[in-house]
């Protein structure tokens, strides 16, 4: 019984200290957004400044970092099926030559771009600076689709080929991964 009683309260005092260390991300969220909101930041500057200050290289206020990012990675696949809901496969064939052209220029000339930069200004090796430029060229679909959203361009003209890129580069991504 004793044992049960240990595994039980070992496995309750961890759920509490998720909800402990979520409950400190979004009090401190809520205040970085309110003076990033005052002094004119996007938002997603004020999440990121939480994200360090709380972090184990700010002040270290998260004690349970590795669950913290496995609900991150959860609410970023959340958010790329809420893009899925939005983004009609109709309106991305619409798109086709913009996603295609756009999305391959763009990875190519960024990759090419920053390995140019890495092997010539900081005399890194061909295959480790061409890896940095496809990391390079592939943006976060969260952050952009957030600053879009913020901006009420999503649906603009622009805001349906960035979000169609995106799409391209989650798709590459998926593809580099298998």
């Amino acid at each position: 019984m004793d044992v049960l009683y240990l595994e039980f309260g070992e496995y309750f005092g961890m759920e509490i200290k998720i909800l402990q260390d979520i409950a400190i991300i979004f009090g401190l969220a809520i205040i970085v957004l309110q003076i990033c909101h005052r002094i004119k930041l996007p938002a997603i500057i004020g999440f990121l400044l939480t994200g360090a200050l709380v972090g184990p290289h700010g002040l270290h206020l998260v004690k349970n970092v590795h669950e913290v990012e496995l609900l991150a990675e959860i609410g970023v696949v959340l958010l790329l099926f809420t893009i899925g809901l939005e983004f009609s496969l109709k309106e991305l064939f619409r798109l086709k030559r913009q996603v295609l052209i756009g999305g391959s220029l763009q990875v190519f000339l960024t990759i090419i771009a920053t390995a140019i930069i890495f092997i010539f200004g900081f005399g890194f090796p061909a295959n480790r600076a061409t890896f940095i430029g496809f990391l390079m060229a592939l943006s976060s679909t969260a952050i952009v689709l957030r600053l879009y959203q913020e901006r009420a361009e999503i649906d603009s003209a622009h805001g349906e080929t960035i979000l169609a890129i995106l799409i391209f580069q989650d798709v590459i991504i998926v593809l580099l991964m298998l």
